[in-house]
């Protein structure tokens, strides 16, 4: 059975269960994430106001540099400049490198602790730099890690246990997606789906009530205007959808190419030129947008001109859909690529509409498909590249139903998005947040030792749901191999509490409430979603998976 970790300190992990259980803490919980929500909406307004205005300032600089040596020149060495201040506020604050969504997936681990204000700070400037730059960034992800560091920022000033931190970080997290998108509900699903993968109560409302007053500050303060403006006539044909599903494998195919070439960017191109360079290497992304913003402007930030050549809707040239779409390309990925501080999921938008207006144009043109409907492919398209890179499917289709702010694609939003998954899947390339993600806990490791050390201090609640076929499913609960320090309290089964013994047998969908030590939370949580988690375990790879998780004990 687990390890009884309660030991002498058993009244105060009674104290800490009794606290889960009680209706008080979901009343928290709500009340702290409204506050992670007006926090963060108000940061991420400003960031946003911030970011439009850089934006203006730089297209209407553009004109004073064509045919104008001296002032290309000058802009040129303002460019080197801007990238040497990022250098050095990234050197000064490391966790602000890129988009900021894998740091706060390590936060909500247990393996980075962010200083939470110096990040807030520094992401800040290095985006508004980075926008008067005109590099192809989003900036999502760096809502995202704001947002974050905003629910951090509330949880210390209110004195959060570690665990109820975890959460409010998540919160924040859905609060900056909400924030920067408009997108409430895609922000809940985004941080559940992709950051804390964990579901309960306490999470879910209180990421809830932060979405929706991030989302309410935002709106107030900048307008309710969906992100996209693209006008639907109505759900397409269902004698069409033959074209919704090769759609879907389209864009599993090109979201799988879009995270390899992403990788092979940042771990190969600049891996090598960063060994020689370091934070040198920054100079080639700012100067390629000086280039840019001469021979292609369109590209230059997170692609607000594409879309409003898109949503023209009207004499859109093939040629040109496939130009901006490989340019955008392109100089993302040279621009993410470089470490620079600022996000994907913007572009990533951008190019999903350029491809799915390419793949609308194609339809229109081979067969009787109205034209009508061409905003109806262009929003797919966003639905499925979100899906095939990110692979996070349910956010995929809310995200679009959000942008929009029309359900007239929902059935085919959702179609496009499981057949892109599944073809992204299936190419085994993996989900782009998770190889950055894997990038980064690889740069910073557990301590040596932590995993020896017997901790009789703080504990941690955690949640987890025994998966059909999981290793956990059909055992005793004494003859699954916890991990050390852990114990079972409680079971919940079809909405009944069970007592857990050494002799209970766990079943699929058995909710397991385990409390464990805090400072080896991170590594505790791996091995338990390894346990929990739904696989085959009667396979030789559970076997395998099996005598791993047994050898970690």
């Amino acid at each position: 059975m687990a390890a009884d970790v309660t030991g002498n300190g058993g009244s105060a992990d009674k104290a800490l269960i009794e606290r889960h259980f009680s209706r008080r803490l979901q009343v928290d919980m709500v009340g702290d994430g409204v506050l992670v929500g007006m926090f963060a909406g108000l940061v991420i307004t400003l960031y946003r106001i911030s970011l439009s205005t850089a934006e203006r300032l730089l297209r209407s600089l553009i004109p004073l540099l064509a045919g104008h040596v001296p002032a290309l020149l000058g802009w040129l060495c303002a460019l080197a400049a801007m990238a040497v201040v990022i250098a050095r506020l990234m050197q000064f604050e490391s966790d602000t490198r890129g988009s900021g969504i894998p740091q706060i997936d390590a936060e909500v681990m247990g393996r980075l602790d962010m200083a939470w204000l110096r990040v807030m700070l520094v992401k800040f400037c290095e985006g508004v730099l980075c926008t008067v730059a005109g590099l192809s960034l989003g900036r999502e992800g760096p809502s995202v890690q704001l947002g974050g560091m905003a629910g951090k920022g509330v949880s210390r000033i209110l004195g959060k246990e570690r665990g109820e931190e975890h959460l409010l970080v998540t919160c924040g997290a859905a609060a900056g997606m909400s924030a920067a998108f408009h997108a409430p509900l895609a922000g809940v699903l985004f941080a559940l789906e992709e950051i804390h993968r964990e579901f309960n109560a306490a999470l879910v409302i209180s990421a809830m009530a932060a979405a929706a007053m991030a989302d309410f500050v935002t709106s107030n303060l900048l307008g309710i205007q969906p992100v996209l403006h693209f006008e639907l006539v109505g759900d397409l044909p269902h004698a069409d959808y033959a074209f919704v599903l090769l759609m879907g494998v389209i864009c599993g195919l090109v979201g799988a190419l879009h995270n390899l070439g992403m990788f092979a960017m940042q771990e190969r191109a600049f891996g090598s030129l960063r060994e020689r360079m370091g934070d040198g290497v920054l100079l080639i992304p700012f100067l390629l947008a000086g280039v840019a913003a001469l021979v292609a402007p369109q590209l230059l930030c997170g692609g607000d001109a594409i879309l409003t050549y898109l949503e023209g809707g009207q004499g859109l040239a093939v040629r040109t859909l496939v130009l901006l779409l490989l340019g955008k390309y392109v100089f993302t990925s040279i621009c993410f690529g470089s470490g620079a501080p600022g996000g994907t999921l913007l572009p990533l938008v951008i190019m999903g509409s350029l491809l799915g207006a390419l793949c609308g144009l194609a339809a229109i043109g081979a067969t009787d498909v109205p034209l009508a409907y061409l905003n109806n492919f262009i929003v797919l398209g966003v639905a499925g590249m979100f899906a095939g890179s990110v692979r996070a499917p349910v956010t995929a289709v809310v995200l679009c139903f959000e942008l929009t702010g029309s359900l007239d694609t929902l059935l085919a939003a959702t179609a496009v998005s499981l057949v892109s998954y599944v073809t992204a899947n299936m190419l085994k390339v993996e989900p782009f947040y998770e190889r950055l993600l894997s990038n980064l806990l690889e740069r910073c490791p557990v301590p040596d030792g932590v995993q020896d050390v017997e901790v009789e201090g703080r504990k941690v609640l955690h949640t987890h749901v025994v998966g059909v076929g999981s290793i956990a499913e059909g055992r005793p609960i004494e003859a699954v191999p916890w991990p050390p320090n852990t114990l079972v309290v409680t079971i919940t089964r079809s909405g009944q509490d069970v007592i857990p013994r050494g002799s209970t047998y766990l079943q699929a969908l058995d909710e397991l409430l385990v409390i464990m030590d805090a400072d080896l939370e991170a590594d505790t949580e791996l091995l338990l979603h390894g346990i929990c988690g739904g696989r085959a375990h009667h396979s030789k790879e559970g076997h395998e998976q099996d005598d791993a998780l047994q050898n970690a004990r």
